[in-house]
């Protein structure tokens, strides 16, 4: 029998996030691993979840909701899920019925329309606006100039958790470029707090430059590939 490489794969990552969260003062605990386990299958999830992860990212919204139902149905314990893909107005109420999470809010349309879907009888739905921090043409995100508007819009909304800020910045080989990046985000969450939002998560970091995000600040690192192996 083949041994699955995803309970060592979750104990390195894990080691990793101590190691960055001592290595930044941080306290322990501070830094929550959400595993991306997009286009791979339940069976994944489960051994995932045999060796500990509740916490699951999805970028597709049918792949995310069959996958949600079927560890349902398949007796897993309660598991958070995540919504970390590009969201389109039509896609809104499958979304906001069956995650916990979206990671990707860059509109007022789209935090209303999820607002307005949710169903009462859950838990309001935890929001981070997502913010192109690196200003390229083909990334989602609210524009930096644009998101204290924005932040108060959805704040004010019932049904909603305004968590935080996410961000996918622009790929940098080395650990100061990438820590540049992340601090970007950094001061924008702080402002957003000093101004009176009561935020407590910056979603940011992935496999490639997980310490640097750590180091400034996150909360949520999102690791896909480092946990369930290359994407075909």
């Amino acid at each position: 029998m083949i041994m699955s490489p995803i309970p060592q794969n979750l104990q390195a990552i894990a080691a990793s996030i101590v190691a960055a969260t001592e290595e930044s003062g941080r306290a322990p605990g501070s830094v929550q691993l959400l595993a991306v386990s997009k286009t791979f299958g339940p069976q994944a999830v489960h051994q995932a979840v045999a060796a500990g992860q509740r916490a699951f990212g999805e970028n597709y919204l049918q792949e995310g909701v069959d996958k949600i139902r079927v560890l349902k149905e398949d007796g897993a314990p309660p598991l958070e899920w995540h919504f970390i893909g590009p969201i389109q107005s039509n896609k809104t109420r499958p979304i906001a019925e069956h995650f916990d999470w979206v990671h990707t809010v860059d509109r007022e349309k789209i935090a209303q329309r999820l607002s307005e879907q949710r169903p009462a009888g859950l838990a309001p739905l935890q929001i981070c606006l997502q913010v192109n921090i690196s200003g390229e043409a083909s990334k989602s995100g609210v524009a930096p100039h644009e998101l204290a508007a924005l932040a108060h819009k959805v704040a004010a909304l019932p049904n909603l958790v305004l968590r935080g800020l996410m961000a996918i910045p622009e790929p940098a080989e080395h650990f100061e470029d990438q820590r540049a990046a992340f601090a970007r985000l950094r001061v924008l969450y702080e402002q957003l707090r000093a101004d009176g939002l009561a935020l407590d998560t910056l979603s940011m970091g992935m496999s490639a430059d997980l310490r640097a995000a750590i180091v400034e600040g996150a909360t949520i690192v999102r690791v896909g590939s480092a946990i369930f192996g290359s994407r075909y």
